[in-house]
């Protein structure tokens, strides 16, 4: 994934699904943000980009070998999604305008984003459809699939959804896309991608810390797919307290990545053996169990430390780095 697609994808990390398949659809508008196309989209299946576009290319490309088998059937698919990112952009561009005018900005950065598409449950056969739009970081409106009603989430958008309500068209197109067309190209793209997409990957797992009293962090990457269960345990039992979940992240191989945080210093140290850290993955008969252990903890607060594989950091001073850069530096590491 690049830089210019981490960002379409981040910007909207608070929006997470428990569907067993799913397919996004997500675009961001920019207003002066400097190297910036003004214009990016992705697709997502099952949280892998699949395809991107941006204002500056104006093309529609892969970013997944597999996909390109969507020609066979239909030679002009990518002509097709040109044209609806083109259309996209336009209205997008027509948005962000009238965004401003409603929240009476002229100036500054301002992000506007559109989030479409559709999830599936293979065990339930139950399908669903959802249309979420965010400005500047805030969830705006979206719409509701079951009553078929734009809601506004920001007072300043209340004339534009009252408008958006009275047009019954427009509500029966979304709810045709969302909820017919959207779930059977998904099924065709789980096809095509099958041999990526069910796959299952096990993940490298391990304790790390920046400081003896930092939050210890049990850190999991290179997983897939994304359906995942990770917490700590005492005795047994699953903790709530003391205990911090950090959000699920795409790696730039299409893995993923997951953290959960213990305080150890609401912990005393002859108790540290009681406590866990558990990783389940859908797909995997086992759990991964990393029992907390001081002599497993990777750190670089000391030279007699564990390096992260290469003891990179450790070259880099005694000054303890964020946990941020601890994680990069794995990731990496556990990508070769």
């Amino acid at each position: 994934m690049n830089n210019v697609a981490s960002f379409v994808v981040l910007i909207w990390s608070h929006v997470t699904s428990a569907a067993l398949h799913s397919l996004w659809h997500v675009y961001t508008v920019t207003s002066n943000i400097p190297h910036l196309p003004s214009m990016m989209a992705v697709v997502m299946v099952d949280g892998v980009i699949t395809e991107h576009y941006d204002s500056r290319t104006k093309v529609t490309v892969a970013k997944q070998a597999w996909i390109d088998a969507v020609t066979h059937k239909e030679p002009d698919y990518w002509e097709k999604q040109t044209n609806f990112w083109q259309g996209q952009e336009h209205f997008g561009n027509i948005n962000m305008a009238i965004l401003k005018d409603r929240f009476n900005q002229s100036h500054g950065i301002h992000v506007f984003q559109v989030l479409h598409g559709c999830e599936y449950d293979d065990d339930s056969v139950s399908k669903s459809g959802f249309n979420h739009h965010s400005y500047d970081g805030d969830d705006t409106l979206y719409l509701d699939m079951e009553n078929r009603r734009w809601i506004w989430l920001q007072s300043q958008l209340e004339a534009t959804v009252r408008k958006w309500n009275l047009n019954e068209g427009w509500l029966e197109f979304m709810d045709h896309r969302l909820l017919e067309e959207c779930p059977q190209r998904l099924s065709k793209m789980l096809e095509y991608g099958k041999s990526v997409l069910q796959r299952i990957q096990r993940p490298l797992v391990a304790l790390l810390q920046t400081q003896p009293s930092a939050p210890v962090t049990c850190h999991a990457t290179g997983f897939y797919p994304n359906i995942v269960d990770m917490f700590w345990m005492r005795d047994g039992e699953q903790l709530h307290d003391h205990v911090t979940h950090d959000q699920l992240l795409p790696n730039h191989d299409g893995t993923f990545q997951l953290s959960v945080r213990l305080n150890v210093s609401a912990v005393p140290p002859e108790d540290w053996h009681r406590y866990a850290c558990i990783f389940r993955l859908e797909g995997l008969p086992d759990k991964i169990i990393t029992t907390l252990d001081a002599a497993k903890i990777e750190t670089n607060y000391a030279e007699g430390t564990k390096d992260l594989r290469n003891r990179s950091f450790l070259r880099r001073g005694r000054k303890s780095l964020p946990l941020t850069e601890l994680l990069r530096d794995r990731t990496i590491s556990s990508r070769g």
